[in-house]
């Protein structure tokens, strides 16, 4: 059996197929058999275990009902923007926007917090417990939603902070993972079709919201909204479906490895990763915000998250495939540069319609790398092995990054003002442009170069008689 027939390991990842971790570490049972063995003396469970459909009905319905539960759950966070507008303005005009935001951060924080768990339990039952619960929490928090009162703040925040929060922790994690089962030669398109739901999601919600609030009010806008996520979360629970062995228990002590940070790589990697997310989701939550203050046209303001996220479609799939071929720091650290730029040279000094919009679409189309190129970078300095709880411990340092990141932003802002919104955006752009620093140097870290001069720096400290140039370790 060749290389690439073999199923791989949980850590043998690269661009659009590191997607099937991006919000939690779901490990996969290593099944291969050992590579001397002839596939005649192999049993038959073992060649069960081997075959992939890589398509035909049943995967594609998968990915059918994958799509829609990225749809409807990670889409709503994509689309959290127009909710932050309404608040501050209409429902919760009493709140500061550092608390506001901080709803929206709930939903990111839990995301990636439960996410690092969800696939322990995925490993251990599959989808048949996740993926209901997380349609009914998803729905029945939003239909609460729906009915919260003016300025009754903490109502928002249990309901769409918390409560929707966890729901999409439970949907998204399992239904990114389960493609695994599934596909193989075909599963970084199967895994960008998927990934590109929730960039739709944020693209559809907020024009439906838009259009609705000012016919039908904000509950009804809701309710309507609720109703669509209940028809593809069904849609989602009839078709998604395990085909691999499942292990039956859960172990819970082996979802976070911290030995990871004794590696320079990987430490720096979440030092940037924690300032990269900790600016990342502002333009999500704030341009809208900004437009409006800029005097752009509603119009043209309501639909800003619908653009920034329309561009963020095709830059979840293609980086991927380019780090295949190149590496992915090699994209992730110019994505990075790119997106920080834009930020100080493009936003900070924009006052007209086209300069904001140029923005939005720009920095959707560059932003969305940072997703999935992360736990694609992990798994080349982390051993297979351990390389699901290793990016486990990543994602609960962004977490916290994304949880106190936009609320800090919201707390730059006290006031809609020219000099708030100046300290704002600037604080965006220095921790993104301090974040992609820190990832360039693990860059330098890791390359081949460095790391052979330091090794010969270290042998000649141990054994000052060895000669200057000793020969590649």
């Amino acid at each position: 059996m060749s290389d690439d027939e073999k199923i791989p390991r949980s850590g043998d990842k690269s661009g659009a197929e590191a997607e099937l971790t991006v919000v939690g570490p779901p490990s996969v049972v290593d099944d291969r058999p050992e590579p001397n063995t002839p596939r005649s003396a192999r049993p038959a469970r073992e060649l069960d275990l081997e075959y992939v459909p890589d398509g035909g009905k049943e995967a594609w319905v998968v990915v059918l009902g994958s799509s829609l539960a990225l749809f409807a759950s990670a889409g709503m966070i994509n689309a959290y923007g127009t909710f932050q507008d309404y608040y501050e303005t209409t429902l919760l005009p009493s709140s500061s926007s550092s608390s506001i935001s901080l709803i929206g951060s709930l939903q990111v924080f839990f995301l990636y917090f439960v996410g690092t768990l969800t696939g322990r339990v995925f490993d251990a039952y599959g989808t048949r417990i996740l993926i209901p619960c997380g349609s009914f929490l998803c729905v029945f928090s939003l239909m609460m939603v729906s009915l919260c009162q003016k300025d009754q703040a903490y109502q928002v925040f249990l309901s769409q902070g918390v409560l929707f929060g966890i729901g999409i922790a439970l949907l998204f994690n399992p239904s990114v993972a389960v493609l695994g089962h599934w596909f193989r030669k075909r599963r970084a398109l199967a895994i960008g079709l998927t990934t590109g739901g929730s960039a739709s999601g944020g693209v559809i919600f907020p024009i439906i919201l838009e259009q609705l609030i000012p016919r039908v009010g904000f509950g009804w806008a809701v309710r309507i909204v609720s109703f669509i996520l209940l028809g593809c979360l069904v849609v989602s629970c009839l078709t998604i479906r395990t085909r691999l062995p499942l292990t039956g228990h859960i172990s819970l002590r082996t979802a976070l490895d911290f030995g990871g940070f004794r590696d320079p790589r990987y430490t720096l990697a979440t030092i940037g990763s924690f300032l990269l997310f900790y600016s990342f989701f502002i333009p999500y939550f704030y341009i809208q915000i900004y437009a409006n203050f800029r005097g752009v046209s509603p119009h043209i303001a309501n639909y800003l998250l619908a653009i920034l996220n329309a561009m963020n479609v095709p830059s979840r799939i293609l980086p991927g495939y380019i780090a295949d071929k190149v590496g992915p720091l090699n994209v992730f650290v110019p994505a990075a540069t790119i997106c920080s730029v834009l930020i100080l040279a493009l936003w900070l000094p924009s006052r007209n319609t086209g300069a904001i919009i140029a923005f939005s679409a720009l920095y959707g189309l560059f932003s969305g790398a940072f997703v999935s190129l992360l736990p694609t970078y992990i798994a080349t300095i982390t051993p297979r092995e351990i390389y699901g709880a290793r990016l486990g411990s990543v994602y609960m340092v962004i977490a916290v990054a994304t949880l106190v990141g936009t609320p800090t932003g919201g707390a730059l802002l006290k006031e809609i003002d020219e000099e708030h919104f100046k300290h704002l955006i600037i604080f965006c752009g220095v921790m993104s442009l301090a974040g992609t620093a820190v990832l360039a140097m693990a860059g330098v870290v890791g390359s081949r170069h460095t790391r052979r001069k330091l090794r010969r720096t270290w042998q000649r400290e141990r054994n000052p008689l060895l000669p200057s140039k000793l020969s590649p370790l």
